[in-house]
């Protein structure tokens, strides 16, 4: 009988199915070991330093991302919103048929319009007597109806007069500079005036204010003036000319694609450089302290996951009679490496999780916590006198979030090989004999 008995025990074991890998038995020792006990406390501070580490590592990379993304992004769209994507330029002298070659270049497939204008530097003063240099932009009425970046962030005043021809538009910050407003009038001071026996007089003259325009990158609104184009070609002596007609594509990246037929449009020696060849030092900075500032907020990830590998390694020689007790029972090398696989893998998805919800928590409302430590602190963080944009932006971008998080994952899961392989490569009774 006994035999019998023994026989249909050995048909069911045999019968019965071997735990595979990342069963619920590794899952259940895994989870063991990740929770603190009290001659333990020491591993689980590390474990702790570990899951911090890599959660506000992960966080931070995609909050500086979101930021470096949203600024290049209110950049380019303040920047190409009131210049064009393409400057064309005469060369064998001025334009003074503008208005057929601007229904040309806005003829041209891509092209969404064009724009004429005359530029120039002038000195500007208001009623309190403060001077500031400014750019004078002759553009016409209707034109700058199109330019929606200006036309509808007009904050004070109104667009009537200058569509009249007899007022001017001015950016908030140096209207603020010269303390006027809409209504009031402002002195520009030329230094192309007119020529008398005694040399060029510098031309002064007083515009009304028609309106305040706030575009929100300070640059633009501490120096720019927009003034009719037929006054500006009077105030200039370019009486009947332009100094540069200006093209908005549909697609700026694209300008390639439309030179030659700009170049075939114009019908003469004309020069052209677009966007990007204007602002190519700028955005390849902003690009370069992108993946310099990506690089060094990595070496966080890097250092959490070098702590999940102390904290294995200790955890590995405090759990060695555990480990000989599995061994021993029948578990094998393999699942001995799995199980601590699992527990330090577990501290890098759990912390690169939290990281991705922190970073986008903040991400959200990132103007919000800039003006928060803006009050508690009593400065002005983020200036837009030095940075531009009088907002803080972010913008995330998911392709960039993923390879983040890959990159946290990839390098915790590396970090748990090492401890892991050491655990299964202990020797039992070495073990035993050390307890």
């Amino acid at each position: 009988m006994a035999s019998v008995a023994a026989d249909r025990e050995a048909e069911k074991t045999a019968k019965a199915p071997a735990a595979g890998p990342f069963s619920a038995f590794e899952r259940m020792v895994a989870w063991r070991y990740l929770r603190s006990r009290r001659r333990e406390a020491f591993i689980s501070v590390i474990a702790g330093f570990s899951f911090i580490g890599i959660m506000l590592g992960v966080a931070t990379l995609i909050i500086v991302m979101a930021v470096m993304n949203g600024f290049r992004t209110e950049l380019i769209s303040r920047i190409l919103g009131i210049n064009g994507h393409m400057i064309v330029q005469p060369i064998d002298g001025p334009f003074t048929d503008y208005a057929d070659l601007t229904q040309k270049f806005a003829a041209v497939p891509g092209v969404r319009m064009a724009l004429p204008l005359v530029e120039g530097q002038t000195l500007a003063s208001g009623r309190a007597g403060a001077g500031s240099g400014a750019l004078v932009r002759g553009i016409r009425p209707e034109d700058l109806e199109k330019l929606t970046e200006v036309s509808s962030n007009v904050k004070f005043g109104d667009m009537v007069g200058f569509a009249s021809g007899e007022g001017v538009l001015v950016g908030s910050r140096l209207a603020s500079t010269l303390g006027i407003t809409a209504g009031d009038d402002i002195t520009l001071v030329s230094p192309e005036g007119d020529v008398t026996p005694m040399g060029v007089n510098p031309r002064v003259k007083s515009y009304p204010v028609s309106g305040v325009f706030e575009i929100g990158m300070s640059e633009y609104d501490a120096t720019i003036i927009y003034m009719p184009l037929e006054e500006a070609q009077l105030y200039f002596n370019a009486d009947g000319l332009v100094q540069s007609i200006e093209l908005f594509v549909d697609n700026p990246d694209a300008v390639d694609g439309i030179r030659p037929l700009v170049e075939a449009a114009a019908g003469r020696q004309v020069h052209i450089t677009d966007w990007r060849q204007r602002n190519q030092t700028f955005f390849s900075a902003l690009q370069v302290e992108r993946n310099v500032m990506f690089m060094i907020l990595t070496l966080i990830v890097l250092v959490a996951a070098l702590n999940i590998i102390s904290g294995l390694i200790m955890l590995v020689k405090d759990k060695g009679s555990d480990i000989a007790i599995l061994r021993t029972m029948g578990a094998s090398a393999g699942s001995i490496m799995r199980i601590f696989f699992m527990t330090g893998a577990a501290i890098g998805i759990v912390g690169t999780l939290a990281g991705v919800v922190l970073g986008v928590i903040v991400c959200l409302n990132i103007e919000s916590i800039r003006q928060f430590f803006s009050w508690l602190s009593g400065t002005v963080l983020f200036d837009p006198e030095l940075y531009f944009l009088s907002q803080l932006p972010a913008e995330m971008s998911f392709s960039e979030t993923l390879s983040v998080v890959i990159m946290a994952l990839a390098l915790s899961f590396l970090a748990t090989i090492f401890p892991a392989w050491r655990a299964s490569k202990l020797d039992p009774v070495q073990a035993l004999r050390y307890e």
